[in-house]
């Protein structure tokens, strides 16, 4: 599924769900060594541990980030199974 992000300099996130466990994670946008560095950490994860740990992180002044919208999305792709 892709997911489009709200208020991050990010544009999307394309997550990959299989039996419960992430298989892929792509930032659309944003700083790449981020992006890729927590989409590299949460390969092999549980969506739901995931979103236990990330929920709620902010970017200085922002009231979300790629972390707190990847939550978002995973949210969202385990309502669509």
């Amino acid at each position: 599924m892709i997911y489009k992000t709200k208020g991050v300099c990010s544009q999307a996130i394309e997550v990959e769900i299989q039996d419960q466990v992430i298989k892929k994670v792509n930032f659309i946008g944003g700083c790449p060594g981020n992006t890729s560095g927590i989409a590299k950490l949460v390969v092999g994860m549980s969506p739901q541990e995931v979103i236990d740990k990330l929920e709620g992180t902010t970017c200085g002044h922002r009231k979300t980030s790629c972390p707190d919208q990847l939550s978002l999305a995973l949210k969202e792709a385990l309502k669509e199974q």
